[in-house]
C-alpha cells in the first residue's frame, strides 16, 4: 500500500487501484500520520493539524471518530493506538514524501560527486512524484508544507545544475525564466539563468539578467548580490568560456578566523560573566547536535546573558534579535506581535522601495525565507515568552526552509515544536549556610563581583560571608536579583540588605536605566511573568503559596481547586520548578504570588483547605507506618513534612484546636520514627497554649498524645506538669484506650511499668486474639522487658523472641529493633557479649533501613558497650563517636549522653582519667531530667564518676561494674522515655487492656 501526499492525498492498494477515502478531515488525518510514518503522532498535534487554533467542542471524540473511519478504509492494523496518540504502521518507502526526500538527497550527493548524469536521473525521478501542492489536504500544517516545497525547489535547482553540467543550456532558458519570475530572490536560480544564457551565446541577456537580479535584491531585501552571483557576473564580463560548461568560480571561504564573522545585534558586555561556564559548554554542544535550542527558566535567571555569551563564541555568523520590545497580542499571551518584522530589522533588511498598489511587498516571513535560504547563520530570538506562538511559527517555517540555519531561543516557556532541544537555565548554585568557602559557589562570586563594582574594596570575608550567603539564598540564586541586591551596597551594608529582604520588592527596586523595564526591578521581573498567565493560571499560582514546600499534582488540585493541567502549564511557563514529582516555587515568585493571594481575599479559605488535606493525609498514612509498607509511607511523609508542620502551626496560631490535635495525634508516630521529637514538642506546646487544661470532649486520646508529645521537649513547664499530672490521674497504670494505636506505646512510657506483672500477664492471655496486631506485638515486648528487670531471664527471652516473630509477620521495622534491643540487652546483662554485639548490629541495620536516627544511635551505643567488653576499644570508640554525631544531628539528648558516657568508659579502660572525667561530666549535663531511661543513664554515669574518684562501683556499662543497673529510683517520670527499651519497658502496663 502506497501513500501519496505530494498533492491531493490518496492511497494506492497492493493491486494498484486507489483506496476510497472519506472527506477532507479523514484525508487530512492520513496526511499528518503519513508525514511522520512509523512514529507516534501525539493527539494534540493531530488536533492542531486538523482544526487549527480553534478546535470545536468535543474535539477528542471527533478525532477518535476520524481514526475509526480511517481504520475501516485502510484496515485496523494500519492505524495503531498508543497512549500518546496514533501511528501509521508503514515503511517510509511507502510514502511519496519520504521517497522524494531520499532520492533528492541521493541526487544531490551524486551531483557533488561529479556524476551529473546519475544526479539528473535521480532528481527527475524524485520531482516526478509531485502532483500538486504538498500536504494539500492538511491546510493547518503550513510549516511542514513549506519545508517540503523548499526541498522541492532545492531539488529543482540541483536538477537544473546537473542538466547544465550535461550541456543542456538552450533547453533550460525558458524553464529558468519561469523559475526566476516565480522566485525572484533565489540567487542560485539567477546564476543558473545567466549560465544558461551565456552558454547559449546570449551574453548581453546574461548581463541583463544580472542587473535584474541586483535590483530585485536591493529593492526587496536591501542586500547586495552574493559571492556566487557576483562571480558569474565577472565571468560574463570577462567572456570566460568556462562559464558555459562549469559553475563560476566563487572566491573560496577563508579559513576559520580569516573571514570576519558577522555579529548583528550582539552587544559587547560591560560586566564579567560569572558562574555559567558549564551551561555555556552545554549550549555549544546542543547547537552542534540540534538546529533549535531553547533556554528556558524563570525571569531573572540569566537566560539572555547566557545566550549573548554563547552567540559571542559561535564560530559562524550571528544575528541577535531582542523580542522584548515587540508588542504581544492582548488576547493571547503567546500570539500577536510582528516577530518576522523584528527579525527583518535585526538582519538589517529594509522594507521594499517598490511596494505599492501594483507591486505588493513580499510577506515578511517569505522575505526571511528567501534571505536566509542559503545562509549559514545562528539566529538568536531573545525573550520570546510574550510572543511564543508567533516565534514558534516563524522558527518552524525558517528551520524547514533554510537548512543551514540554527536558532537559539530564550523564553520562560518552550516553543513546543518538533526538533526543539530544551536547556533549562537554573538559578546559580548557592552554598549551604555553613559552607567553609562560600566563594566556591557562583551565586556568591556574582554578588562579590557586582558589589565590588559599586563599593570598591568590598570582599567576602569572615565579617561578611554569612550575610552574603543569606542574601544569595533568600534570593534563590537568581542572577538579576543578586545583582540588584549588590547594587544596594552603594548605600547599605550587607547586613542591612540581608535584614531588609523580607520586603524584597521594595528593596530591590533600582536596576539599570537602560535595561528593559521588566528587568529594572525585582517586582517587574515577576510581574511580567504573572501578566502572561491566564486567569486560571494566576488563580493557581497565588493559591499554591499556601504550600510550604511545593505540592504534588494531586495535592495542588485538591487544595487549590483547579485541575492538574493548570499546574503543568505553570511549569511550562517557568513559574514553578519540578523535581521528583513535586512542584515548587522560587521564594521570590512565591512572595509575589502570596501578595496576590492576600489581595484576592482567599488566604483563610486556602489555609483551611491546606490543613484539611494534611489532616486527611496523616490519618491515611498513620496505620501504614506500623505495617510492612511503612518505608513507602515514611518516604511519602518525608516529602510532606514541612507542610504537615505548616498546617499544624497555622492551626495553633489561629485557635483551630480540634483540627490541630487531630493532625498532631496522627503525625506523632511518624515524627517518633523519624526522630523529629524535640522540634515537634515545641509545636505541641504551642497548640496546648490555646487549649484548656481539661480534656476537650471527644478528643481524649488526641489530647493525651498532644500532652505527651509536648513532654518530648525536655524540662516541662509548670503548666505542662499540671497537664501531665492530670493525664496520669485519668490514665493509671493498666488502663488505656486503644482507638489510636500509637497511644498504646506512648502513654505507658509516661505512666510507668505495671506493679503486678502476673495480673498483666493474665489480662494479656484474656484478650489474646482480640487486640490489633501491632499493640499485641508491643505488649509482648513490654512484658518481656519487665520480666527481664525482675531477673526472670528465660521468660524474658521467650517474650522477646515471640515479639520479634510478631513484628516480623507485620513487616514492622521499628518494633523489630525494639525486640532486638531487648534480646541484646538480655545477652549483655548475662555476659554473652559476642551475642549482644551481633544483635546490636542487626538492630542498627534495621533502624538504618527505617531511617530512625535516634534508634540507630541507641543501637550503636549498645554495640559499643559490647565491643568494649570484648576489649575492642577502638571499635567501641568508633561506634560511640558515630552515635554522638547522629544524636547531634537530631538534637537527641538521651543517646548523646549515652554515647559520651561510653566514650568516658573507653577512656577509663585506657587509663586516661582526665578524658574520662570530661566525657562523663559532658554526658551528665546532656542527660534529660525525669525520664525513665534517663534516670538509668544518670545512674550509670554517676557510678562511673564515683569509680574515678575511688568510691563504690555500680552501674551497667564499660566501667568497672559488672552488674545490671538498679533501675529507676525516683518514682513516676514527668516525661516519656525516648528509646526503644524504655518505650517497651512501660508498654506492658497499658497495651493489653485496651479493649
Amino acid at each position: 500500500m502506497r501513500f501519496e501526499i505530494l498533492g491531493p492525498t490518496r492511497v494506492v492498494g497492493e493491486d494498484g487501484k486507489p483506496v476510497p477515502l472519506g472527506g477532507p478531515r479523514m484525508r487530512g488525518l492520513l496526511t499528518l500520520l503519513a508525514l511522520d510514518v512509523g512514529r507516534v503522532v501525539r493527539s494534540d498535534v493531530l488536533v492542531d493539524g486538523l482544526y487549527g487554533e480553534q478546535p470545536p467542542e468535543g474535539v477528542a471524540n471527533a478525532l477518535q471518530a476520524q481514526v475509526s473511519r480511517l481504520r475501516r478504509a485502510l484496515g485496523r492494523d494500519r492505524v495503531e493506538f498508543h497512549p500518546a496518540g496514533y501511528r501509521l504502521a508503514a515503511d517510509a518507502a511507502d510514502v511519496d514524501a519520504h521517497r522524494f526526500e531520499r532520492l533528492a538527497a541521493e541526487g544531490g550527493h551524486a551531483l557533488r560527486a561529479g556524476d551529473a548524469r546519475l544526479a539528473a536521473t535521480l532528481l527527475r525521478e524524485a520531482l516526478a512524484m509531485w502532483r500538486g501542492t504538498a500536504l494539500a489536504d492538511a491546510p493547518f500544517a503550513a510549516a511542514a508544507a513549506a519545508g517540503l516545497e523548499e526541498r522541492r525547489l532545492a531539488a529543482t535547482e540541483d536538477r537544473v545544475q546537473a542538466d547544465l553540467e550535461l550541456g543542456r543550456h538552450r533547453e533550460l532558458v525558458a524553464e529558468l525564466r519561469q523559475l526566476t519570475a516565480a522566485h525572484p530572490l533565489r540567487e542560485r536560480l539567477r546564476v543558473q539563468l545567466m549560465r544558461a544564457l551565456y552558454g547559449s551565446g546570449r551574453q548581453a541577456e546574461a548581463l541583463s539578467a544580472y542587473e535584474e537580479a541586483r535590483r530585485a535584491l536591493d529593492e526587496e531585501l536591501g542586500l547586495a548580490p552574493g559571492p556566487e552571483l557576483a562571480a558569474a557576473h565577472l565571468a560574463v564580463l570577462r567572456g570566460d568560456p568556462a562559464l558555459g560548461t562549469a559553475a563560476p568560480d566563487v572566491p573560496a571561504r577563508e579559513p576559520e578566523g580569516g573571514r570576519p564573522r558577522r555579529r548583528t545585534g550582539v552587544r559587547a558586555q560591560l560586566t564579567s560573566f560569572v558562574g555559567r561556564d558549564e551551561e555555556l559548554e552545554q549550549v555549544a554542544a546542543h547547537l552542534r547536535r540540534a538546529r533549535l535550542v531553547t533556554l528556558i527558566g524563570a525571569g531573572g535567571s540569566g537566560k539572555t546573558r547566557l545566550a549573548l555569551e554563547a552567540a559571542g563564541r559561535y564560530a559562524g555568523d550571528v544575528c541577535f534579535v531582542q523580542l522584548g520590545p515587540v508588542a504581544g497580542s492582548g488576547g493571547d499571551a503567546g500570539g500577536g506581535g510582528d516577530v518576522p518584522g523584528a527579525v527583518l530589522a535585526g538582519l538589517g533588511i529594509r522594507e521594499s522601495l517598490l511596494a505599492g498598489p501594483e507591486r505588493l511587498a513580499l510577506d515578511p516571513a517569505a522575505r526571511l525565507v528567501t534571505a536566509l535560504a542559503e545562509r549559514d547563520l545562528l539566529l538568536v530570538l531573545d525573550n520570546c515568552e510574550h510572543v511564543v506562538a508567533s516565534a514558534a511559527e516563524l522558527a518552524d517555517l525558517l528551520l524547514a526552509a533554510c537548512p543551514r540555519l540554527r536558532v537559539l531561543v530564550t523564553s520562560r516557556e518552550a516553543l513546543g515544536i518538533t526538533g526543539e532541544r530544551l536547556l533549562p537555565v537554573a538559578p546559580l548554585r548557592m552554598p549551604p549556610a555553613d559552607a567553609p568557602n562560600p566563594l566556591d559557589y557562583p551565586a556568591v562570586r556574582l554578588f562579590a563581583d557586582r558589589a565590588a563594582a559599586v563599593r570598591p574594596g568590598f570582599a567576602v570575608d569572615e565579617d561578611t560571608a554569612a550575610q552574603v550567603v543569606a542574601v544569595c539564598r533568600a534570593l534563590d540564586g537568581l542572577p538579576l536579583a543578586i545583582e540588584l541586591a549588590a547594587a544596594r551596597l552603594r548605600t547599605l551594608t550587607v547586613a542591612e540588605v540581608a535584614a531588609r529582604l523580607d520586603d524584597r520588592f521594595r528593596l530591590l527596586a533600582k536596576g539599570s536605566r537602560t535595561a528593559l523595564p521588566r528587568h529594572q526591578t525585582l517586582r517587574a521581573v515577576v510581574a511580567w511573568s504573572w501578566d502572561l498567565l491566564d486567569e486560571d493560571e494566576q488563580r493557581l499560582a497565588r493559591r499554591l503559596t499556601v504550600f510550604a514546600d511545593g505540592a504534588t499534582p494531586g495535592a495542588a488540585e485538591r487544595v487549590c481547586g483547579l485541575p492538574e493541567e493548570v499546574l503543568f502549564a505553570l511549569a511550562d511557563k517557568s513559574l514553578v520548578e519540578v523535581a521528583g514529582g513535586r512542584y515548587r516555587m522560587l521564594e521570590t515568585i512565591r512572595a509575589f504570588c502570596a501578595e496576590r493571594l492576600a489581595e484576592a481575599g482567599e488566604s483563610e479559605a486556602l489555609r483551611e483547605a491546606h490543613a484539611a488535606y494534611y489532616l486527611d493525609l496523616a490519618m491515611t498514612a498513620d496505620p501504614h507506618l506500623r505495617r510492612a509498607e511503612q518505608l513507602e509511607w515514611l518516604a511519602l511523609l518525608d516529602e510532606e513534612d514541612d507542610d504537615l508542620d505548616a498546617a499544624l502551626r497555622w492551626a495553633a496560631e489561629t485557635g483551630r484546636t480540634e483540627l490541630g490535635m487531630r493532625l498532631l495525634a496522627h503525625a506523632a508516630c511518624y515524627w517518633w520514627m523519624r526522630g523529629h521529637r524535640v522540634t515537634r514538642a515545641a509545636l505541641a506546646r504551642r497548640l496546648l497554649a490555646g487549649s484548656p487544661v481539661n480534656t476537650p470532649a471527644g478528643l481524649e486520646e488526641e489530647y493525651a498524645i498532644c500532652v505527651l508529645v509536648a513532654a518530648w521537649g525536655g524540662e516541662p513547664s509548670p503548666e505542662l506538669r499540671n497537664r501531665l499530672a492530670d493525664l496520669q490521674r485519668r490514665h493509671p497504670v493498666g488502663h488505656m484506650l486503644a482507638r489510636l494505636e500509637f497511644l498504646s506505646m506512648l502513654l505507658p512510657m509516661f505512666t510507668g511499668p505495671p506493679g503486678d506483672i502476673e495480673a498483666v500477664r493474665a489480662l494479656q492471655a484474656q484478650v489474646a486474639g482480640t487486640l490489633p496486631a501491632w499493640p499485641d506485638a508491643l505488649s509482648q515486648a513490654g512484658v518481656a522487658f519487665v520480666l527481664q528487670g525482675m531477673g526472670r531471664f528465660e521468660e524474658a527471652r521467650a517474650g522477646f523472641e515471640q515479639a520479634l516473630v510478631s513484628f516480623g509477620k507485620l513487616g514492622e521495622r521499628w518494633g523489630t529493633t525494639l525486640a532486638l534491643t531487648g534480646l541484646g540487652t538480655l545477652a549483655f546483662d548475662q555476659g554473652r557479649f559476642a551475642e549482644a554485639y551481633e544483635l546490636a548490629g542487626r538492630s542498627f541495620a534495621v533502624a538504618e533501613e527505617l531511617g530512625s536516627v535516634p534508634d540507630m544511635a541507641e543501637s550503636l551505643c549498645s554495640r559499643g558497650d559490647a565491643r568494649a567488653r570484648l576489649d575492642d576499644l577502638a571499635g567501641a570508640e568508633a561506634d560511640y563517636l558515630l552515635a554522638a554525631d547522629l544524636s547531634r544531628r537530631v538534637g537527641h539528648g538521651e543517646t548523646m549522653a549515652l554515647a559520651h558516657a561510653g566514650l568516658g568508659e573507653v577512656a577509663m579502660r585506657r587509663g586516661d582519667a582526665g578524658t574520662a572525667r570530661r566525657r562523663l561530666e559532658q554526658a551528665l549535663a546532656e542527660c534529660p531530667d525525669g525520664w525513665y531511661s534517663a534516670v538509668d543513664i544518670r545512674h550509670r554515669i554517676v557510678a562511673d564518676l564515683r569509680a574515678l574518684a575511688g568510691g563504690p562501683k555500680d552501674g551497667r556499662g564499660d566501667g568497672p561494674s559488672d552488674g545490671p543497673s538498679d533501675g529507676p529510683d525516683d518514682g513516676p517520670s514527668d516525661g516519656p522515655d525516648d528509646g526503644p527499651a524504655g518505650a517497651a519497658d512501660a508498654a506492658a502496663g497499658g497495651t493489653v487492656s485496651g479493649r
